[in-house]
């Protein structure tokens, strides 16, 4: 049970670096060994921790954990290590060649995922291939409709960005540098439900242009899999999880949307305008001589005469000299 008041400064440093943060830490991973495994899910377990280095730990004793049963185990180690992101690696008979991905959320289980695995190849099947570099950030990639169809996939899909994303989750970058980006993660469903997940290195080769030209070589692990048991939180959980403070919310900008592209489209309001005050393309086929401009003045003279009333004059009586 935690304390409300720490004993001492350390103590109270601790506590602090595990209140809310508006800017979260990288999330670290916890890669748990279960009570029985087998080659071949401890060499997924293993491919998976060395893509998460160095924001992961991984346990090498055996730790007798049931998450599906009892959640306090993972919730304790969750708390103690200060890690949200599990992977928990389990073998048995009814159950073979089981990979649990947990996440909590306040030290609290967020909800668990049981992928078994069909089929794989580790990393070292791949001989005479690089391998990705400790800490740099994949690409990932999901193929499928059902990522976005399927609510039980929605789920999963933003489980595996946020295991996969090298503790970063599933942000998005505004700029890309090429060197750094030396791995793509491909995660693929079919319709039958079965996941297919792949790594690849990305090479740059000369294009005799500005841009290079990119080709992908795989390189490890590769792995097939089936969904098996899984365990959700309510939604009103999730929405409490996803929320964004107000600080970092984006403001809203007015008359200023987003289309289905993505492109950014505006509304402007103006006033009415004065057609007549138009100023329109002056071509010379319009363009009125001298002589025209003339003549219509004299017309308009003219007219302007002849709408004047006619005045009538009076003559003139004119006076006789008379001699006596």
């Amino acid at each position: 049970m935690l304390r409300s008041k720490p004993r001492n400064a350390a103590s109270a440093r601790a506590q602090k670096k595990r209140e809310p943060m508006l800017e979260e830490n990288v999330k670290s991973s916890l890669f748990i060994k279960g009570s029985t495994t087998s080659e071949v899910v401890m060499d997924a377990l293993k491919d998976l921790y060395a893509l998460h280095r160095p924001n992961a730990i991984l346990f090498s004793k055996k730790n007798d954990l049931h998450p599906f049963d009892d959640a306090r185990p993972v919730e304790f180690l969750s708390t103690k290590n200060n890690s949200p992101l599990m992977v928990l690696a389990s073998h048995s008979k009814k159950r073979p060649h089981c990979l649990t991905f947990m996440r909590t959320f306040n030290h609290e289980v967020l909800d668990l995922i049981e992928l078994t695995i069909e089929r794989s190849l580790p990393m070292e099947a791949f001989e005479g291939v690089a391998k990705p570099a400790m800490g740099n950030r994949p690409c990932l990639v999901f193929n499928g409709d059902l990522w976005e169809t399927d609510d039980d996939f929605v789920k999963i899909k933003n489980s595996l960005m946020d295991h996969l994303g090298n503790g970063n989750g599933g942000s998005h970058a505004d700029k890309v540098n090429l060197k750094g980006l030396d791995h793509v993660i491909s995660v693929s469903v079919d319709l039958d439900k079965t996941i297919h997940f792949r790594t690849y290195m990305v090479v740059l080769k000369k294009s005799g242009t500005k841009l290079p030209k990119v080709e992908l070589e795989e390189c490890g692990p590769a792995l097939e899999m089936k969904v098996g048991r899984t365990r959700f939180a309510d939604e009103a959980v999730y929405k409490l999880a996803y929320k964004v403070p107000k600080e970092l919310a984006p403001k809203k900008v007015k008359n200023i949307e987003r289309d289905e592209m993505g492109d950014k489209v505006g509304r402007i309001h103006m006033h009415t305008q004065d057609f007549s005050k138009l100023q329109t393309r002056k071509m010379k086929g319009l363009k009125r001589g001298r002589k025209d401009e003339d003549g219509d003045d004299e017309d308009g003279e003219k007219d302007d005469a002849e709408e004047k009333p006619k005045r009538r004059i009076s003559p003139k009586k004119s006076k006789k000299n008379t001699s006596d």
